[in-house]
């Protein structure tokens, strides 16, 4: 069996590759099938006893705001209110 480092890295990995498949555009055949490899491995670490919901959740949001940035964004001006 694997060691809870070894796969909270996998899991890292495949998230990371779902994550720019999205950003990329990526087909939804191609995207279903990682988000499918994605929720199956966090499925069998919680059921495992390998990792803890909330660890899981901060694993994602790592992995989300590496990706894509940060979820919020502090907008100081009219101009920039006006363009979002």
């Amino acid at each position: 069996m694997r060691s809870k480092v070894e796969m909270m890295s996998e899991l890292r990995k495949l998230l990371r590759e779902c994550l720019l498949a999205q950003a990329d555009g990526g087909s939804f055949t191609k995207l279903a099938r990682a988000h499918g490899f994605v929720d199956g491995y966090m499925r069998a670490m919680l059921e495992g006893g390998q990792a803890t919901k909330q660890e899981l959740l901060e694993l994602v949001a790592t992995e989300r705001s590496r990706i894509n940035g940060p979820a919020l964004r502090i907008v100081d001006t009219a101009a920039e209110i006006a363009a979002a």
